[in-house]
């Protein structure tokens, strides 16, 4: 991991929390499962300011590109669970792949566990929407 731990705008892990805490009653087994991948990552986290984070690190409206190990590349925008749109490339943060990709950061190399395996994801580019069109999270 290029920064040791993931790395998540203060901001957003509030929003993160307040939807992890609502979520908690859903009976979709895929859904209970990303969201305890999130929980268990939130606890080691670093939170930082809007103005400390890198520009490089997954957050709410990324635009990112993975490849795995077995050259499939694909390129993916990760967004709030209202804005999901599986046809345009958009996963909600409650998916399994966007709990997983949420905070880390270009260059990162993650094991994934597919429906049809395991397989090692790269994150080869991380880029992020202009700050005009970034999500408002109101506190």
């Amino acid at each position: 991991m290029k920064y040791g731990s993931l790395i998540i705008e203060k901001k957003e892990y509030v929003y993160l929390k307040r939807i992890l805490n609502i979520s908690g009653y859903v009976e979709d087994f895929e859904t209970q499962k990303s969201l305890q991948l999130l929980i268990n990552e939130l606890k080691n986290a670093q939170i930082v300011d809007e103005t400390d984070m890198p520009d490089d690190v997954i957050r709410f409206n990324s635009k990112i590109r993975i490849s795995s190990e077995k050259a499939c590349k694909k390129n993916l925008e990760l967004v709030i669970p209202s804005q999901q749109d599986r046809k345009k490339g958009k996963i909600s943060v409650l998916t399994q792949l966007g709990a997983a990709l949420f905070g880390h950061s270009k260059g990162d190399i993650m094991e994934y566990n597919f429906p049809s395996g395991s397989q090692k994801l790269k994150i080869t580019d991380v880029k992020q929407e202009k700050s005009e069109k970034k999500i408002s999270i109101k506190i």
